[in-house]
C-alpha cells in the first residue's frame, strides 16, 4: 500500500507563521493531541452504545503519553476508533490540514490584544510546532481493517504504507526538534498535562520509555485482575509477651498473619474524569468542595464559601465559584477563574466571558456551548456570551442576597472579607447592584452590621424613599435635566457619618459615642467611589466623614444673650491663631463642644476630601496650579476646654505662641500624619514645653 502524496504547496510557510502566533502557548499541542484522542474514544463508545461495534470485555478507555529523552520522542497513544488508510487520507491530509490553514487565516490579521481565545482549531498539525517529523500508526475498529503507517516532516510531502499496529486505536510519535526537547522530560510533560488536561473525560497516563519498574506491596484481598504480580508474601503473626495478674507470662497475638502481594506499581491517571463541577450539588460534601479548591488552586487557606453553578437551559453551563478571604487592599487581590469547554482547559480569566468583578474570586466554569476559535473582540460582541456573563452575575447575586436573608449570622461573619468584592460588583454591574442593594452591609463603630435602610433609620431619615434603580435611572436623569428644583435639598438629606481610620479618627469616634451618634466604618479604597454611587442612586442620603464638620449633636447651642460675646471671643481667637501660626488664610471655627476633654480638632469638608481623593486616584496632584484644595482643613477650637479659655484670657502671655502652635499640631496629628518638617518642629516644641514644666 506504499503511497506518497502532497499536502499543499503552502505548508512550508504555514508552520513558521503559526509558531510565531502561538509562541507564548506553544505547549497547546499537548491539549490538541489529547483532545483528538478523547474524541476518538468518545466516538468508539457511541458506536458501542448504538450497536455498531462491541467493545472487548477488557476494554479500557485511556490515553498514554510516553516520553523518551534518549530518542527525543514523545508518543500519544489512544484506545479510540482508529483510522483506515482512506480515513487517514481524508482526515489527516485534507480535513486536518485545511483546519490548520483556516486557523492561520483567522490569525493573520489579529493583534496580540485581540488574539484567538485558547488558540483552538489547530488540531493535529499543532504537532509540527515542536516536531521535525511525525509518525502515525493506527488501526481502525472496522472489521478487516489493515493497520496504517503515515509519516510527514511538515513539508509538502507525506508517505503512507501498511503498518504493524495490532490493537484498535492510534499512536502518534513526535520526533522533537532541538528547541522543543523539554517535552521529552517527564516532569515538564506532567506540568503541561496538569495545566490543560487535569479534567479530561478520559484517563491519561504518563510514563517514561524504558524506565525502571517500580513496585508496591498490597493486601492479597485488594489484588485486581490487571495487576502484574511479582511475588506473594506471607507475613507471620506478630506476638508479644504479656504478664498476667497472677504474675505468669504468656505470648499473645497482637497482629494476625497477613497474605500480601508485591506487584508492579499501578499507573495513576493524571486526569480526574469526574470533576466536582460535573456532579449535582446535593452529591457534594463541604469537604469535597474544600479538597477540590486546594487541589486546583494550591491554596491551603479555606475558602469562605462557594457557589455551585448547574444549568442546562437555555445554555449548558456548570462550575464552582469560591470566595477566598479578600479583606486586603483591592489592588493586591488576585483571583483565578479557569474556563473549560467539555472539561478541556481553555484559559484563565477570560474577561469577555466572565464579569470583571468576579475576577477576584477563584473558580472553574465549564461551558460546552461557548464559541471557540474566535477572537476576543468577537466574544465581546457576542450576545450569547453576554447572556452567559449575565447568568453568572445573577447566580452570584442570588447566592449572596439569599444568604443575607436566611443565614444573616454567617453573612455578617463573611462580610468584612467579601465587602470589597460586592462593592466592586455594584460599581461595575447595575443589575448586580439592584439585586444586592438590600444585602450590602455597613459595620458601625459599635461593631454592629447595618443595611443602608438601617443606617438611614439610625440617623433619623426615611428609608422608604424610592431608589434610582437601573431601570429608572435614565428617566430620572431626563427629569433632572429639565428641572433641577425637583432634587432633594442638601439640608433635607439624611446624613450617614463614616470613619476611614479608627485609630486616626479615634478622638472623633469617642465624641460621637458619648453623644449616642452613630457612624459606619468605610476603610477600604473601594468605599470612596462606592458611596458616591450610593448617593447618586439614593437622592435622599449623603455620606459625610466623621471629621468633615462639627455636628449639632456634639456641640452646645449658643443662647441669644451669649451670641455677641461668643462672637467677639471667636473673632479674637481666629485673629490670634492666624497670627501665631503664620497662616493668614487659615479657617478657624470656635465652638462650645459638649466634650470638654477635646481642646482642638481639624475638620475637612466632604467636598474637599473627595476632590483630593479623586485627584490622588488619577495622579493629578494639585493640578500644577498651586492649589491645596483646602487640605489643611478648618481648625476647630473648643472654648469649653480650659486650655482654649486660658489662651482667650491671656493673649499677651509670653508662651501663647507655643501653646497656639501646639494646639494646632495636636489637632493636625489627630487628622493626618505631619510631614517631616512639621514633626521635627512639634517634637522640639514638646521638649521645650516639658522643660518649662520643670522650672
Amino acid at each position: 500500500m506504499a503511497k506518497k502524496g502532497n499536502l499543499s504547496i503552502s505548508s512550508e510557510n504555514i508552520f513558521p507563521i503559526i509558531k510565531k502566533w502561538v509562541y507564548s502557548d506553544h505547549d497547546i499541542f499537548v491539549r490538541e493531541m489529547v483532545s483528538n484522542g478523547c474524541d476518538a474514544i468518545t466516538k468508539l463508545k457511541k458506536l458501542d452504545v448504538m450497536g455498531e461495534y462491541q467493545l472487548p470485555d477488557d476494554y479500557k478507555a485511556k490515553i498514554q503519553i510516553i516520553v523518551n529523552p534518549e530518542e527525543k520522542t514523545l508518543k500519544f497513544i489512544d484506545t479510540g476508533l482508529g483510522m483506515t488508510a482512506e480515513e487517514v487520507e481524508e482526515y489527516i491530509t485534507q480535513i486536518a490540514f485545511s483546519g490548520a490553514t483556516e486557523f492561520l487565516e483567522k490569525y493573520k490579521d489579529k493583534t496580540t490584544e485581540d488574539d484567538m481565545i485558547g488558540h483552538f482549531g489547530l488540531g493535529f498539525y499543532s504537532a509540527f510546532m515542536v516536531a521535525d517529523e511525525v509518525h502515525i500508526d493506527t488501526l481502525s475498529y472496522k472489521e478487516g481493517a489493515a493497520p496504517v503507517h503515515w509519516v510527514s516532516d511538515g513539508g509538502t510531502e507525506y508517505e503512507m504504507e501498511d503498518g504493524t499496529k495490532d490493537t484498535v486505536g492510534t499512536e502518534i510519535t513526535l520526533y522533537l526538534n532541538e528547541e522543543s526537547l523539554e517535552f521529552a522530560n517527564e516532569y515538564r510533560m506532567r506540568e503541561v498535562i496538569e495545566k490543560y488536561c487535569s479534567f479530561m473525560p478520559v484517563e491519561i497516563f504518563l510514563s517514561k520509555e524504558n524506565a525502571e519498574k517500580e513496585y508496591e506491596t498490597i493486601d492479597e484481598a485488594d489484588l485486581k485482575e490487571t495487576d502484574v504480580v511479582v511475588e506473594h508474601i506471607h507475613e507471620e503473626a506478630k506476638m508479644e509477651e504479656k504478664e498476667n495478674e497472677d504474675g505468669t507470662k504468656e505470648m499473645v497475638e497482637v497482629s494476625p498473619a497477613k497474605e500480601k502481594v508485591k506487584i508492579e506499581k499501578r499507573p495513576v491517571s493524571l486526569s480526574d474524569i469526574h470533576p466536582l463541577w460535573t456532579k449535582h450539588p446535593n452529591d457534594c460534601s463541604d469537604e469535597d468542595y474544600k479538597e477540590f479548591y486546594r487541589k486546583v488552586f494550591l491554596d491551603y487557606k479555606e475558602p469562605l464559601f462557594w457557589i455551585h453553578l448547574n444549568m442546562d437551559y437555555p445554555f449548558n453551563l456548570k462550575g464552582i465559584l469560591y470566595f477566598p478571604r479578600i479583606n486586603t487592599e483591592y489592588d493586591s487581590i488576585e483571583g483565578t477563574i479557569k474556563l473549560y469547554n467539555n472539561q478541556v482547559f481553555i484559559a484563565d480569566n477570560i474577561k469577555e466571558v466572565i464579569p470583571e468583578f468576579l475576577m477576584v474570586l477563584k473558580g472553574v466554569i465549564d461551558c460546552p456551548d461557548l464559541p471557540l476559535n474566535v477572537s476576543r473582540s468577537a466574544l465581546q460582541n457576542d450576545g450569547f456570551v453576554n447572556k452567559i456573563a449575565e447568568y453568572i452575575s445573577k447566580k452570584v447575586a442570588d447566592k449572596l442576597s439569599g444568604m443575607c436573608k436566611t443565614k444573616r449570622e454567617d453573612y455578617e461573619k463573611y462580610w468584612d472579607d467579601i465587602s470589597p468584592f460586592v462593592k466592586f460588583g455594584c460599581l461595575k454591574d447595575e443589575k448586580f447592584c439592584d439585586k444586592m442593594k438590600d444585602a450590602v452591609l455597613f459595620k458601625n463603630i459599635d461593631g454592629k452590621y447595618l443595611t443602608l435602610k438601617d443606617c438611614i433609620e439610625e440617623n433619623g431619615g426615611e428609608s422608604d424613599k424610592t431608589e434610582k434603580t437601573a431601570e429608572n435611572t435614565d428617566e430620572v436623569a431626563k427629569d433632572d435635566a429639565v428641572d433641577d428644583s425637583s432634587d432633594t435639598k442638601e439640608e433635607d438629606k439624611t446624613t450617614i457619618y463614616y470613619v476611614t481610620d479608627e485609630i486616626q479618627q479615634s478622638q472623633y469616634i469617642n465624641m460621637f459615642k458619648k453623644q449616642g451618634q452613630d457612624a459606619v466604618i468605610l476603610s477600604h479604597n473601594i468605599d470612596s467611589p462606592f458611596i458616591t454611587q450610593l448617593e447618586q442612586r439614593n437622592e435622599n442620603i449623603k455620606f459625610q466623614r466623621i471629621d468633615a464638620d462639627v455636628t449639632d449633636t456634639i456641640k452646645e447651642e449658643i443662647t441669644e444673650e451669649d451670641k455677641e460675646a461668643f462672637q467677639q471671643t471667636a473673632d479674637s481667637l481666629t485673629e490670634l491663631f492666624r497670627k501665631e501660626l503664620g497662616k493668614e488664610k487659615l479657617e478657624v471655627k470656635v465652638e462650645k463642644l459638649k466634650d470638654d476633654k477635646v481642646a482642638s480638632m481639624i475638620t475637612l469638608s466632604e467636598q474637599s476630601r473627595r476632590m483630593q481623593e479623586m485627584m490622588k486616584m488619577y495622579g493629578m496632584g494639585a493640578m500644577g496650579m498651586g492649589m491645596d484644595m483646602g487640605s489643611e482643613g478648618t481648625l476647630v477650637l473648643n472654648v469649653n476646654h480650659p486650655l482654649v479659655q486660658y489662651v482667650s484670657d491671656h493673649k499677651e502671655n509670653e508662651n501663647i505662641s507655643v501653646i497656639c502652635k501646639q494646639l494646632y499640631d495636636l489637632a493636625m496629628i489627630a487628622h493626618k500624619p505631619l510631614n517631616s518638617e512639621e514633626m521635627t518642629a512639634f517634637v522640639q516644641r514638646s521638649n521645650e514645653i516639658m522643660m518649662m514644666l520643670t522650672k
